[in-house]
């Protein structure tokens, strides 16, 4: 038997660093520090209970609970898959951002037109993220230069897309032993819109831009902006949480027309 040499996996590694950047990180950890001490104020709780590194101490005996990591990990869900089609004819995607707190920030396939070349190779799922589109890697790009590389597919007859498989439902698992931790993330309307950098929200899995469908089980879609407030502020323990990109979830659910590229 002749001799097979083993493939080569290349790993891409994207490192973004800002004076900047750490300034506006520091700041927005700052504004959630005090935030969070007027409520505990407003609970009855005085800041005697909760020092920074009681705080640190939790979050060093926590392991990480990233269900990217899982996914990322798994090499059968890495997928290399090549798409033919008529030139002239656009790829029939909508494409929206993973969000931030992601492994690897990058684009997810929210929908795709029926009959159009994604649909019709059958290789292609929503909720599929794209890693590279031929051979240019998307990770760290803005949406919108993202959806200019795919548009510029149109007059291509072949297109070739390494994706990592991942379900259009992204798992949870914040833990949280004591109300008088904070969460480290903010809710309107159902939408995370912000993040803390290092707590134990992100260490779960929370994601900036993501719609909360779930919490501990039951459904908050069509729940108020106060009860989820209040169902999150009252969590002790493993807060299990199911989310999706906003944007897809509208998309899903008919609010929003698609636009495909």
């Amino acid at each position: 038997a002749g001799h097979r040499e083993k493939k080569q996996h290349k790993i891409i590694c994207h490192v973004f660093e800002a004076e900047e950047a750490q300034l506006i990180a520091q700041s927005i950890g700052q504004c959630f520090q005090v935030a969070y001490q007027e409520f505990l104020r407003a609970n009855g709780i005085t800041e005697d209970h909760l020092s920074q590194m009681d705080y640190q101490e939790i979050l060093n005996s926590q392991e990480i609970f990233h269900e990217d990591l899982e996914v990322f990990s798994n090499s059968e869900n890495a997928k290399e898959v090549v798409i033919d089609k008529p030139k002239g004819e656009i790829m029939g995607l909508v494409i929206v951002e993973s969000g931030w707190g992601s492994i690897l920030p990058t684009v997810i396939i929210a929908n795709m037109m029926h009959g159009g070349p994604a649909e019709r190779s059958g290789k292609l799922n929503i909720g599929d993220q794209l890693m590279t589109i031929n051979d240019t890697s998307l990770v760290g790009l803005p949406l919108h230069t993202c959806q200019g590389i795919i548009k510029g597919l149109k007059n291509h007859g072949k297109v070739r897309l390494n994706i990592v498989q991942c379900p259009p439902v992204t798992t949870v698992l914040v833990k949280r032993p004591d109300i008088k931790y904070q969460l480290g993330f903010s809710v309107q309307n159902g939408i995370i819109c912000s993040l803390m950098r290092g707590g134990i929200a992100e260490r779960g899995g929370v994601r900036v831009g993501h719609r909360i469908i779930e919490i501990n089980g039951q459904s908050v879609v069509a729940t108020a902006h106060e009860k989820i407030v209040s169902m999150l502020a009252n969590s002790v323990g493993e807060i299990h949480m199911k989310t999706m990109p906003q944007s897809m979830y509208r998309l899903l659910t008919g609010q929003e027309q698609p636009i495909y590229i």
